[in-house]
């Protein structure tokens, strides 16, 4: 059962539906909900280096367990509400430092501006 903080390989399917890849997300949604059930809520990684509105770049240092393969940047403003069944591994844990820039980053993109 994926746990908040946890970094997670999901398949995406192409939009012909013909195949799928793998991606990965970061678990925001808290345990107790995890635990209460089946769906997990996340937030989108890309190790695309483009900075875009509501996303900060990462490295393995900012993991409190696990590695990245390369820099990487999570999007607070793509956020998904999926099936924890879907989930592919488990391949790292982000820090609560950088789960507190997602909570903070989530709040500005949701504040009345």
């Amino acid at each position: 059962m994926p746990e908040q903080g946890d970094i997670v390989l999901i398949p995406i399917p192409f939009t012909d539906l013909s195949s799928h890849k793998r991606r990965p997300v970061i678990v925001i949604s808290n345990d107790a909900y995890n635990h209460n059930t089946a769906d997990m809520v996340v937030v989108a990684m890309t190790s695309n280096p483009e900075s875009v509105n509501y996303s900060f770049a990462i490295t393995s240092s900012d993991l409190e367990k696990g590695g990245l393969n390369r820099p990487s940047r999570i999007r607070v403003d793509k956020i998904y509400t999926l099936s924890q069944s879907i989930v592919v591994k488990t391949f790292g844990r982000v820090n609560a430092p950088t789960l507190d820039r997602i909570r903070q980053m989530l709040q500005d993109l949701v504040a009345k501006k």
